[in-house]
């Protein structure tokens, strides 16, 4: 499980939600591969990187899908 708050990028994408509820680690890779565009890669922290890294690495196949 994952706390979106701990990751500000995350956290920005699920602007509706209760950012420190807990959430599976599938859902948080889905959702950002699915709004991929909307993450400020500018802002990634290198804690957030590793954690979309290993997110791709166990439910991508090593591959975040992201729209060109």
């Amino acid at each position: 499980m994952i706390v979106p708050a701990e990751f500000p990028e995350l956290q920005a994408l699920l602007w509706d939600r209760d950012v420190a509820r807990p959430i599976p680690a599938e859902e948080a890779f889905a959702l950002y591969e699915r709004n991929w565009r909307f993450v400020d890669q500018t802002r990634l922290t290198a804690r957030e990187k590793l954690l979309i890294q290993n997110l791709a690495d166990e439910f991508g196949h090593g591959v975040l899908l992201t729209a060109g």
